[in-house]
Formats: structure tokens, C-alpha cells, sequence
């Protein structure tokens, strides 16, 4: 518990550009929200699910029993039509286990070489799991649907946010101000539902 009498609830990822998404999409929950560098862990929890949901839930129990507070974790995966849904689940390591946000951009751009506009059809899917001390738990999706870019563009985003191209707002995910970001992305839509939940378990007695 806070000193300003506010639960706490851990979101739990190492991606700051992640965390500072979540926590501005949730920031009208009566919450303390922290993170895995306040509560002095690591993320040290292999993602070996196979899919988002697996994937988001090992994470959320992981790091919720290790610091006994309620948590939120998430998983999310880009899928490419002409890639048959590559790289789904495995986006992250797709250009390889350490690669940068640029390497697996540049990656993904290759495996697209000679792929036209109308083909190049992709889907964000973003899933967020809630997991609660006393073993509650929920799981909330979202998608946004668009295209993979010809190259990168933007400087707003992370991950494959350059080269994943909005055609209703005419510009990449990582030209977009992060308000913006929040209403329309995937991960801004699962946050919008998992909203929702925190509120509705707050209401319950559920998180106090």
C-alpha cells in the first residue's frame, strides 16, 4: 500500500517505452502503479509460451508471486499476411535472440523485398493479463489492423512501430503521439478493457 492509501499494482515488463504506455492508458485507475526497477527485480522470465496469452499469463504469475503485489504483464505479436502470420508470438526474436528494434525492422522489411502495397496486410495483438494475489486472474485482448510499410518512418514508437503504416491517419504507428497511440493501438485497446477490469475488481473489494 502507498502513503497515499492507493493499491499498488506491478506492471511487469523490462520495456520502459511499454511500461510508460501502460501506465498512461491506465492512469485514470485508483492505483500506485510500479515497476520491476522500483521493486528492485529483474525481468528474468524466459517467454516460452506459444502463444500471447500463455505468454502474458506465465509473466504476470512469475512476477506476481516473486513480489506478492497484484500485477499486469503483457505479450504482444505482429502478423503479416504474406508472412503466413510470421512473426506472431515470436516478434520479439525474430532477427534473432539480441537483436535491436532497428535490426528486427530492417529484418522484417527483407523478408517483405518485392511484396506490394496491397499484400503487405498486417495485425498488432496485444494480450494483458492481470493476475491478483489471491490467485484471481483476467485476460484482455486487443488489435489494430494496418499494413507493413516500405520503410521506416517516425521516431515515437518501439519496436515495429515505424514500418507498421495506419492507412486511415496516413502514417506509421511511431509518427503518432503517444495520446494518440493509446486510443487506437493494440495494446491501447487491451489496456482499455483491462481498464475495466481493474475497475470492476477494485469494486469487488477484490484490489485493496
Amino acid at each position: 500500500m502507498s502513503t497515499s492509501g492507493k493499491p499498488k499494482l506491478l506492471i511487469a515488463t523490462g520495456n520502459p517505452g511499454k511500461a510508460r504506455e501502460l501506465a498512461r492508458a491506465l492512469k485514470d485507475i485508483p492505483l500506485r502503479f510500479t515497476s520491476l526497477t522500483e521493486e528492485g527485480m529483474e525481468a528474468t522470465v524466459e517467454e516460452s509460451g506459444h502463444t500471447l496469452e500463455a505468454n502474458a499469463l506465465l509473466k504476470a504469475r512469475a512476477y506476481g508471486r516473486a513480489s506478492g503485489l497484484p500485477t499486469l504483464a503483457d505479450d504482444s505479436g505482429l502478423e503479416v499476411e504474406a508472412l503466413h502470420g510470421e512473426p506472431g508470438v515470436h516478434a520479439k526474436g525474430y532477427a534473432g535472440e539480441h537483436a535491436s528494434d532497428e535490426e528486427r525492422v530492417r529484418f522484417l522489411l527483407s523478408k517483405l523485398q518485392g511484396v506490394p502495397r496491397e499484400k503487405r496486410q498486417a495485425r498488432f495483438r496485444c494480450v494483458i493479463a492481470v493476475v491478483l494475489p489471491s490467485g484471481r486472474e483476467g485476460l484482455c485482448e486487443g488489435t489494430v489492423e494496418g499494413f507493413i510499410a516500405f520503410e521506416p518512418k517516425g521516431t515515437l514508437g518501439f519496436g515495429y512501430d515505424p514500418v507498421f503504416y495506419l492507412p486511415e491517419l496516413d502514417k506509421t504507428m511511431a509518427e503518432l503521439p503517444l495520446e494518440v497511440k493509446n486510443t487506437l493501438s493494440h495494446r491501447g485497446r487491451a489496456a482499455k478493457k483491462a481498464a475495466a477490469l481493474l475497475h470492476h475488481m477494485i469494486n469487488q473489494g477484490e484490489l485493496s
